[in-house]
């Protein structure tokens, strides 16, 4: 919606248009900040990131097809979709409320008005709502958000590890425990992951009181984690349940 702009316009709901400068924007999640100068707003609260449950009752907010000031209901269809893999990180809230073209970086709130998610995305054949729409949480919103202000930038979190999801004939090959979890393809040397301890074949089960369920989830929760900081780690090795810290680094990217 912003990149490449030359101009940004915000349109308030009592019909004022003010420009508005583009503090940051982060591709990788599809969020960017915007900054105006004007009195009388009001900022929307926050839900618990562990609030939202599949079947909550939501209503999407946003400027469907130019029509202005929208809404449409729905409720959560599912929570963790991911829609392709590739270098972005993903954990979109799908929902059924009606979500068209105009429909992005609208609010998804949930029936106390509390922000749940932004609304990024929908899958269509003809372009528009199929009732499978999808929305940035506010775990990840927040993040970007909070660091966009503060550095202008994005920085993310990185362990030195190639993972993988534990699929059922996964399982079945290497006689694993469990399919809940993210196998360890391999551990970079001196990396945070080896420094810890880590090896391949190890099963990721949490990340700094996070469950872990899948490869996506421990990319999406360590990309989260400001470089510098310790985590605590939990993986099993041969059945064997292990914690430790570790201690996460910045993802080297070309900028």
């Amino acid at each position: 919606v912003v990149e490449d702009a030359e101009e940004i316009l915000v349109t308030l709901q009592d019909k004022r248009q003010i420009k508005a400068e583009l503090v940051g924007g982060d591709e990788k999640t599809d969020i960017a900040v915007l900054k105006i100068d004007a009195n009388n707003l009001r900022d929307i609260r926050l839900a618990r990131n562990d609030s939202v449950e599949v079947g909550d009752y939501v209503i999407a907010i946003g400027n469907p097809f130019g029509l202005g000031h929208t809404v449409t209901s729905g409720i959560v269809s599912a929570l963790g979709r991911e829609l392709q893999r590739g270098d972005r990180y993903q954990d979109f809230i799908q929902t059924d409320a009606s979500i068209n073209p105009g429909n992005s970086g609208g609010a998804l709130v949930n029936s106390k008005g509390q922000l749940i998610g932004i609304n990024s995305a929908i899958i269509s054949r003809s372009g528009g709502n199929n009732g499978i729409g999808f929305a940035v949480p506010t775990k990840i919103a927040s993040n970007v958000m909070d660091q966009l202000i503060q550095n202008g930038e994005v920085k993310r979190g990185r362990i030195g590890v190639s993972i993988r999801d534990i699929t059922p004939d996964v399982l079945d090959a290497f006689d694993l425990p469990t399919m809940e979890g993210a196998l360890v393809n391999d551990v970079t040397d001196d990396s945070p992951a080896d420094k810890a301890g880590l090896e391949s074949m190890d099963i990721i089960i949490e990340f700094n009181g996070d469950d872990i369920k899948d490869a996506s989830d421990i990319r999406n929760a360590v990309g989260l984690v400001i470089p510098g900081t310790r985590a605590d780690i939990t993986y099993l090795r041969d059945g064997k349940r292990k914690t430790t810290k570790i201690l996460v680094k910045e993802v080297e990217e070309d900028r």
